[in-house]
């Protein structure tokens, strides 16, 4: 990105609050990035967490397959699911609070005894798999504006503040080699001066 600047002192003033601007804000930049970095670890060792209890709730009953061809699909249903709002490191990430079940009436005397149990089972593996997904999502969230992050103290750091800093120098430079001239052009026009009023009094 190559900056835009005139030689002179407006230019000059603009660019140095510009600079300093980028330089203080640079820091906290870098910490949100830091911060970002680590919750986007802790959401994805949740993530996986809550995915091996899934498998292993599954793996734990197994043995039922057989048994899960008497159940009624229509018997258990997520009627809801609550979600709040988390800000962490400014990205708005949701939280689970609440999974809510509709279940249908079922005759305990008619049915299977193992269809309580069989319940209670289906709405632990629903949580734990609802559970991953919003941890999957917090992750993804946390990434994003972790990468967002990222490019912009790379753009700061690697780009805009040298790039600011060299329009600085430049036109200091060329400032400084205007005084100069300015100051030759005035010492050549004194001597002139000089000299010719020394060659009107001879």
């Amino acid at each position: 990105m190559a900056i835009k600047f005139q030689y002179n002192k407006t230019s000059l003033g603009e660019l140095g609050k510009q600079l300093k601007m980028r330089q203080k804000a640079l820091p906290t930049i870098k910490s949100k990035e830091s911060a970002l970095r680590s919750e986007v670890k802790k959401a994805k060792d949740s993530a996986q967490q809550f995915r091996e209890r899934y498998e292993a709730l599954g793996a734990e009953y197994d043995y039922m397959v057989a048994l899960w061809g008497e159940f009624d699909p229509d018997l258990l249903r997520v009627a809801d699911v609550e979600l709040t709002i988390q800000k962490i490191a400014g990205v708005r990430t949701p939280v689970l609070q609440d999974v809510l079940f509709e279940q249908k009436h079922y005759d305990l005397f008619s049915s299977p005894v193992w269809y309580a149990d069989g319940v209670d089972i289906l709405k632990r593996i629903a949580r734990l798999g609802i559970e991953f997904e919003v941890f999957n999502r917090k992750t993804e969230l946390l990434d994003y504006a972790r990468r967002k992050t990222t490019q912009k103290v790379n753009l700061y750091e690697k780009v805009q503040i040298p790039g600011y800093e060299d329009a600085i120098r430049k036109i200091k430079r060329f400032m400084e080699d205007e005084e100069n001239l300015s100051k030759s052009a005035q010492k050549i026009v004194k001597t002139k001066q000089q000299q010719a009023g020394e060659g009107a009094m001879l």
